[in-house]
């Protein structure tokens, strides 16, 4: 529970009441998108070129009498509307359930305990627990603060902080800006201090939104990998528009019929229209943002999924990040009448604690806080309890009478204790090892010995504190009770604690996974460079060479791009240096990554290629600079998404690849017919069948395909690689190209067998669906000249076999729909072409990527 300005204690509204409020008034947000209605998205549907393609089919086949044709038309476009609307409602529920997680953070008091909520849950009347580097969640009157700044720069446009005053409830409002002001304001940035708020709007009816200006005021172009797609879409387009014209024009000179030439025409545009290249962009990255979600990371900005598999160089804070920033005891090492070879114990998390270390513990204990905020005295206080407990060694009914604090001429602090009615009072000391040796009086011989342990323990990474006793009488006569200072006491020295922040679980292994990945990982620290050392030994880092942040700040530009080839660990940095060694990775070519958490990082995290801010210790800033947001603050889950990352990025290019591929059968064999002079062999009901398997195929079953082996036994791929590379391109379209020759090879077979046009038609469209299917199988590896993923299970792989192979089966066994389609009922060898076209078709794509990767293409 806190209290305000005037001690008065607040427990904040009740979750049922701030529920209430939440229902009656919104959510805090100046914008609420609002959900596409149906009916808007099947006119989006309608407006994209392939339907307004067979809408024009439709018409043309009931000018030609065709009614059937046309009906037949028709269900498919419901059909087609009624996936994609399905589909686009799948993407929307994903967003929405990200949208919360995006959201800043908000710390706020409800039921008399503190909790941290999303930004847009703050509603009137709750109470904000402000600190610096938060960005303020709503306008809010502050009932108490300690030196407290605000930056309200993008409401007023003073580039200096203001400086905020304790008000009350019923403080007067008043417009942003200038100093003393009770009031702090919804998107403005605490730069100073901390204070308690009561929010008084949220909204649109906070100042900013009065004002009506934008929480993001900008917005990002389009991505990389966007603009790649849309110049291969506006490449592709005009190509298939060239075909199209000119296979109507020689249709229509060559046989006269022009109502039939547009129908070729269509049936052409409808198989060479890229249309699933921004589709399938859309959905990956909005799925990958769901998928990386779900290992406790969020992504800000999707254009870093598409760095996230060229990253070489990652810059992480020790603290948190590699570590649990917390403390626990590693060595305890007495002063007692033992020998120097066993004064030093090793401490675990389960042995108890023999008694030649119970006095250290003890004093330690009794020079800390008896209510610790501090990681160290924490570290203590759990150790007593662990092992003193239910002994003589804890005095929890002592009071504490007097206590000398740390100051800068002596880095030690006593408390002087009375306790079980004795004649003398306990003074118990603890602080730097060197402050405790003075303060002791030790002769030379045994302050060296006691330096070079306490050298020792910190060379393997532990924080060392030393810890002394001393008995007091105060002098109940004199003016003064106390002696004026810790020098004036007679202290014994009781020994040495060696404290570490443990690394987290499974980040020796992530950053071995990343050096396998031809990824650096480069810690940066603020602490000792001994210290530093120590962890990076630890963690498998190379750590012969540290540089500090006095060095780095003597160094040019230049020489310090040099000097970042061979360094990895760095000690003593402070938050500013992290931006020039960004700069100076990225002169050097790297792709970086760099994770922080404090105010002073976000420029170091906005110049990075992706910057990763910590969810549960970062401050707003720093979030919000950031591309990807580590919730759990863990650098195992960092690495987790680099891995997500390169697999997305793999299954888009497969997505891709297949995508091109299939589509070239398809123009093909709408073309080959029209310049042989022969009847047309597919029809549009034939392409919006085979199109019903390549979009669930892009956009859902390369979406969920497993990771490939070799995933992080590669290096990272290059930052300019084309999505479309020469070595992808030639694949598709060889690829392509092999399954437009199977079947020009079954339509050239099918014709010399003298049999008519129907079971020509069949036997030709079997040879494709099967075709289509084989390449779904072939481009499930980048690398292997199989199906190199085949061990991995995906089940939408099964449902598009067995319902291409279903919907094959109906309309060739079903009269009515064989009669839709065109097709013959007495189509032989049906099954032997099938299985022909489709083993062909693996085949020939097999010895395709063998040949590349021989020639280094693939």
């Amino acid at each position: 529970m806190s209290t305000t300005r005037n001690d008065q204690p607040v427990s904040g509204l009740s979750t049922a009441e701030a529920q209430q409020r939440l229902a009656a008034s919104g959510y805090n947000e100046l914008s609420l998108p609002q959900p596409r209605r149906v009916w808007r998205m099947v006119a989006d549907v309608l407006r994209e070129p392939m339907f307004l393609l067979l809408i024009a089919a439709g018409g043309i086949y009931l000018l030609l009498g065709d009614v059937e044709d046309a009906l037949m038309l028709l269900f498919f476009v419901l059909l087609v509307i009624v996936l994609t609307v399905f589909q686009e409602h799948k993407s929307e529920r994903v967003l929405e359930a990200l949208r919360d997680l995006s959201s800043p953070r908000a710390l706020v008091l409800r039921d008399g305990q503190q909790q941290r909520i999303a930004g847009r849950e703050v509603v009137q009347g709750d109470l904000l627990l402000l600190a610096e580097g938060d960005r303020v969640a709503a306008d809010a009157v502050l009932l108490s603060c300690n030196d407290l700044l605000a930056d309200e720069s993008m409401l007023t446009g003073e580039s200096v902080p203001v400086r905020k005053l304790a008000g009350s409830a019923d403080s007067i409002a008043c417009q942003p800006g200038g100093d003393d002001q009770p009031f702090v304001y919804a998107g403005t940035v605490l730069v100073q201090g901390s204070g308690i708020g009561l929010v008084t709007a949220t909204g649109k009816s906070s100042a900013i939104g009065q004002i009506g200006k934008s929480l993001e005021s900008a917005q990002s172009g389009e991505s990389p990998l966007r603009i790649q797609t849309g110049r291969l879409v506006r490449r592709l387009a005009i190509i298939a528009s060239t075909f199209c014209v000119a296979l109507v024009l020689i249709y229509g000179f060559s046989r006269g019929h022009w109502l039939d030439a547009l129908l070729a025409g269509i049936s052409l545009a409808m198989s060479a229209l890229p249309e699933e290249f921004p589709v399938i962009l859309s959905v990956f990255m909005a799925l990958g943002a769901w998928r990386i979600a779900q290992r406790d990371v969020l992504t800000r900005r999707l254009d870093a999924i598409e760095t996230l598999g060229a990253t070489t160089v990652l810059c992480i804070d020790k603290t948190g990040t590699l570590t649990e920033n917390r403390m626990v005891i590693r060595q305890l090492y007495s002063g007692g009448p033992m020998t120097a070879n066993n004064r030093l114990l090793q401490v675990d998390s389960h042995s108890p604690l023999p008694e030649p270390w119970h006095e250290l513990v003890e004093f330690g204990i009794l020079a800390s806080e008896r209510a610790p905020f501090d990681p160290m005295e924490r570290a203590l206080h759990e150790l007593g309890k662990r092992t003193l407990g239910g002994s003589e060694h804890l005095h929890e009914d002592w009071q504490l009478v007097h206590e000398y604090s740390l100051s800068p001429e002596l880095l030690a602090m006593s408390h002087v204790w009375q306790g079980d009615d004795q004649p003398h009072h306990l003074v118990a000391a603890k602080g730097a090892p060197e402050a405790i040796i003075d303060l002791c009086h030790l002769p030379e011989v045994e302050a060296r010995a006691i330096e070079r342990v306490a050298a020792a323990m910190a060379d393997q990474g532990l924080r060392v504190l030393g810890v002394a006793r001393a008995k007091l009488k105060p002098d109940q006569k004199a003016e003064q009770r106390w002696p004026a200072q810790q020098h004036d006491i007679e202290f014994y020295f009781v020994g040495l604690l060696g404290l570490q922040d443990p690394l987290r679980p499974g980040v020796a292994e992530a950053i071995a996974q990343s050096h396998a990945a031809g990824i650096r990982v480069v810690m940066i620290t603020g602490d000792h460079a001994r210290t530093a050392q120590a962890i990076a030994r630890e963690l498998g880092l190379p750590h012969e060479q540290i540089l500090t942040g006095n060095e780095l700040d003597a160094l040019s530009d230049e020489t310090l791009r040099s000097r970042l080839c061979g360094v990895q660990v760095f000690a003593r940095i402070v938050p500013q240096q992290k931006l020039r060694l960004v700069e100076a990775f990225k002169s050097n070519g790297e792709i970086v990554a760099m994770t922080g958490d404090g105010v002073n990082d976000a420029p170091a995290l906005k110049s990075a290629h992706i910057g990763v801010a910590m969810g549960k210790r970062g401050t707003d800033v720093a979030r919000e600079a950031a591309a990807l947001v580590l919730l759990n603050d863990d650098f195992a889950s960092l690495v987790a998404t680099i891995r997500m990352g390169r697999r997305i990025y793999d299954n888009l290019r497969k997505a891709m690849s297949y995508a091109l591929a299939v589509h070239i059968p398809i123009v093909g064999m709408a073309m080959l017919p029209v310049l042989l002079g022969e009847p047309l062999m597919l029809l549009p009901a034939h392409i919006m069948f085979l199109e019903l398997i390549i979009g669930p195929a892009c956009s859902i079953f390369f979406e969920a395909e497993a990771e490939e082996k070799n995933i992080m036994r590669r290096p990272p791929r290059p930052a300019n690689e084309p999505l479309f590379g020469r070595k992808l391109l030639a694949n598709s379209l060889l690829q392509g190209s092999m399954a437009f020759a199977v079947a020009a090879a079954v339509y050239a077979w099918a014709l010399s067998q003298g049999w008519d046009e129907n079971t020509v038609r069949a036997l030709v469209f079997v040879a494709m669906v099967a075709g289509n299917i084989a390449l779904v199988f072939s481009n499930r590896s980048l690398n292997a000249p199989w199906q190199g993923a085949s061990s991995q299970r995906n089940p939408v792989l099964w449902w598009i076999v067995l319902g291409g192979s279903a919907g094959l089966a109906l309309v060739l066994s079903v009269p009515l729909l064989r009669e839709l389609f065109h097709f013959s009922g007495s189509a032989p060898h049906i099954l032997g072409v099938a299985a022909f076209s489709a083993i062909s078709v693996l085949l020939f794509s097999a010895m395709i990527k063998g040949v590349l990767r021989k020639q280094n293409q693939y």
